[in-house]
């Protein structure tokens, strides 16, 4: 059962790794749908200031820290997947060796 595990996290680390990449680039699939709302009244905010010729400082700070924690969130993921797998990987090779082992030859 480990092998399959293995795949499975593989799969999933190869996700979160496109993902961050995705929000590195500042594409928007990534992103949960709170982050997506915060996003866009961030967007809407800076465009009516702008509109009305003021500063969108505010707006782009908004925006930076929005894709900070979401790279944040994904960073950690991707940490705990890569941990869980290291836990698989070396429970499987214990299981192997004491397999070997209790051979008697």
């Amino acid at each position: 059962m480990g092998n399959a595990d293995i795949r499975r996290l593989d799969r999933e680390i190869h996700k979160t790794n496109r993902k961050l990449e995705a929000v590195r680039n500042e594409e928007t699939w990534p992103l949960t749908s709170a982050e997506r709302r915060a996003v866009l009244a961030a967007l809407a905010g800076g465009t009516y200031r702008f509109a009305r010729g003021k500063s969108t400082d505010r707006a782009d700070r908004r925006l930076e820290t929005i894709h900070q924690s979401v790279q944040t969130r994904l960073i950690a993921e991707l940490t705990a997947l890569q941990s869980e797998r290291q836990r698989i990987v070396t429970e499987t090779a214990k299981a192997k060796a004491a397999k070997k082992s209790s051979g008697w030859w």
